[in-house]
C-alpha cells in the first residue's frame, strides 16, 4: 500500500481499536506499525489481535509491522489503610519493605533493590512526578523522605528515582514470559521499557534469538548518559518522553529529543518519537495547535516514525487520530524549509562500499530525472542505509523475505515490494522495473536507479548501481547482463 509520505506512523492497539474492521480501518488510514501494549492486555487477547493484523495484511498485499511493547520493572507503593492520603509539603513521610497497610506518616515500598542504590538526598517521584520526596536518610529496609512537593497518594502509584541507577533488570519475569510469547507469535520489534545500560539490551537479544528486532526505549537518566552503548546494541530506539519528563526537567527533553534522533539517523536505524502526540484526541475528534505543532517537529527532525498511544488504544477517535498524522506528515514533507533542514543534517560518515552505493544512488536520483530509487535487501540493511540518506525520491525495497519487508515498515520512507529469489542482476532490474511502475512511481517512459549485491541472497554485498529504463524492452537491449 503506497504511502504519500516518508514518516511512518505507530498505532497502539486496545479496546478502541482490537476488531478487524477497525484495524483494516487503522491501516487504510495510514497506521504503518501496529503496537502491542503487554502492560494491559491477557495473551490470548494479544494473539487475537496479531492474527487480526495479519489478516489484514494479508488481504491489503500490505507489509505491516508488529511491534510488542514489554512492560518492564515496575515500581510502584503499596496499598493505604484508607485508600489514599493526602501528603503536604514540609511533612515527613517514609518508605519501607513493612507490608502493614500505609496511612499519612509512612507507606510499603515492596522493592528492596531501590534501598539498596538509593543515597541521602535523592529525589523519589510518585505518581508520574506530581508527588516530590527527598531522602533524609535511608538503610536497606526504608527511606525517611521530606515531601517537597505535596498531593495525594494513593493504591499501588507508580515510583521514579530519576537520579540514581537502580540495579533492577530491564525484563521483569513477566517481561521474560511476554517476551517467549510474543516471538512465539512472530512479532517484527520488541522495545524493551526502562531500559538503563547496553546489557539489558544485549540481555533481550540473547532470549529473542534472532525472532525479532530490538527497540530501546529511552525514558531514563542513565539512558541518555549511556545513549552511544545502547544505541550500539539496538536495532531501534523510541523516544519515550512520557517517564523521561517525569524523571529529568521537562525542559530537558525537546533537546535530547532531538540529539537521540540525530544520532539515531547517522547510525542509519529507525527513531520512533512517541507519547502524548496528539493526547486531546483520546475525547475530542480534533487536536490542539500545539500537538500539531509537536507532531510538525518530529517529522522536520527526521524521526522515522510518530507514535499514537491511547489515542488509538482507547480514545473515541482513532481513525481520526491517525489521519490527522498522516495529514500533518503530507504537509510538512511538501514543504521546502522541510527539505532543507533534512539535507541540512544529513551525515557524511561513509566508510563501507555499501555507504558509497547508497550516496551515489542518492545523488545521482536527485540531480538526474529518476523516479524512484530500488534497492534489493535480503537483511534490510542496504534499505536502511538508503533511508539513512533521505533522498528526494521514493525508496522500492524488493526483498523475498517477509520479515525483512515487515520489519523495514518501521523505517523512514521506505516502500516494501516482496519477490521472489533471484540468481541473476538483469532479473533484479526487471522486477524493480515492474514494481515502479505497479506501484505507481513511474511509467514506461521514465529511469530508475536499481541497486543490489552480487552474489545475490547473501546478505552485506551491496556492490552494484544500474541506472534502468522502466521500459523492458530497453532493459533487454542495453543490460547485457
Amino acid at each position: 500500500m503506497r504511502r504519500h509520505r516518508n514518516v511512518k506512523i505507530v498505532a497502539t492497539l486496545g479496546p478502541a481499536s482490537n476488531t478487524y474492521d477497525m484495524i483494516r480501518a487503522l491501516h487504510e488510514a495510514g497506521a504503518d506499525v501496529f503496537r502491542l501494549n503487554m502492560s494491559h492486555g491477557e495473551h490470548g487477547a494479544i494473539a487475537e489481535q496479531h492474527r487480526i493484523i495479519r489478516q489484514v495484511e494479508t488481504d491489503l498485499d500490505s507489509p505491516i509491522a508488529i511491534l510488542a511493547d514489554l512492560q518492564g520493572p515496575k515500581l510502584r507503593v503499596g496499598v493505604f489503610a484508607n485508600g489514599e492520603e493526602d501528603l503536604a509539603p514540609g511533612a515527613q513521610f517514609r518508605l519501607d519493605l513493612d507490608e502493614a497497610e500505609g496511612d499519612s506518616t509512612r507507606v510499603n515500598l515492596p522493592h528492596p533493590e531501590i534501598f539498596k542504590a538509593l543515597r541521602e538526598g535523592a529525589t523519589l517521584l510518585v505518581n508520574d512526578g506530581k508527588i516530590r520526596l527527598r531522602v533524609l536518610d535511608c538503610s536497606k529496609t526504608h527511606a525517611n523522605c521530606e515531601v517537597v512537593v505535596g498531593g495525594v497518594i494513593s493504591n499501588r502509584k507508580g515510583v521514579n528515582v530519576p537520579d540514581v541507577e537502580l540495579p533492577v533488570a530491564a525484563l521483569s519475569e513477566k517481561d521474560r514470559r511476554d517476551l517467549e510469547f510474543v516471538c512465539g507469535l512472530g512479532v517484527d520489534w520488541l522495545a524493551l521499557s526502562f531500559v538503563q545500560r547496553p546489557e539489558d539490551v544485549t540481555e533481550a537479544r540473547a532470549l529473542a534469538a534472532g525472532r525479532a528486532a530490538i527497540l530501546s526505549k529511552i525514558e531514563k537518566p542513565s539512558a541518555v548518559t549511556r545513549f552511544n552503548g545502547i544505541l550500539a546494541a539496538s536495532d531501534g530506539i523510541m523516544v519515550a518522553r512520557g517517564d523521561l519528563g517525569v524523571e529529568l526537567p521537562v525542559q530537558n527533553v525537546p533537546p535530547i529529543q532531538k540529539r537521540l534522533v540525530r544520532a539515531c539517523r547517522a547510525a542509519a536505524k529507525p527513531v520512533i518519537v512517541a507519547t502524548q502526540m496528539l493526547e486531546s484526541m483520546i475525547e475530542s475528534p480534533v487536536p490542539t495547535r500545539a500537538e500539531v505543532s509537536d507532531v510538525a517537529t518530529a517529522i522536520y527532525e527526521g524521526a522515522d516514525a510518530i507514535m499514537l498511544s491511547a489515542e488509538s488504544a482507547a480514545g473515541s477517535y482513532p481513525v481520526e487520530a491517525v489521519t490527522t498524522m498522516d495529514n500533518v506528515a503530507r504537509e510538512v514533507e511538501g514543504d521546502p524549509t522541510y527539505t532543507q533542514i533534512i539535507e541540512a543534517s544529513r551525515t557524511a560518515s561513509r566508510t563501507t562500499v555499501a555507504d558509497g552505493i547508497v550516496a551515489a544512488a542518492r545523488e545521482i536520483a536527485e540531480t538526474t530525472d529518476i523516479k524512484a530509487i530500488c534497492c534489493f535487501t535480503q537483511s534490510g540493511t542496504t534499505a536502511l542505509l538508503t533511508s539513512r540518506e533521505r533522498p528526494r525520491v521514493p525508496i522500492i525495497a524488493m526483498t523475498s523475505e517477509r520479515g525483512t519487508a515487515r520489519r523495514l515498515a518501521l523505517s523512514w520512507g521506505i516502500n516494501c515490494v516482496m519477490t521472489s529469489e533471484l540468481d541473476r542482476f538483469k532479473e533484479a532490474v526487471i522486477n524493480a522495473a515492474r514494481a515502479a511502475r505497479a506501484q505507481g512511481y513511474a511509467t514506461t517512459l521514465d529511469q530508475i536507479v536499481v541497486t543490489a549485491g552480487v552474489p545475490f541472497n547473501v546478505p552485506g554485498t551491496t556492490n552494484i548501481l544500474r541506472v534502468a529504463p522502466c521500459q523492458e524492452s530497453l532493459i533487454y537491449a542495453t543490460d547485457p547482463g
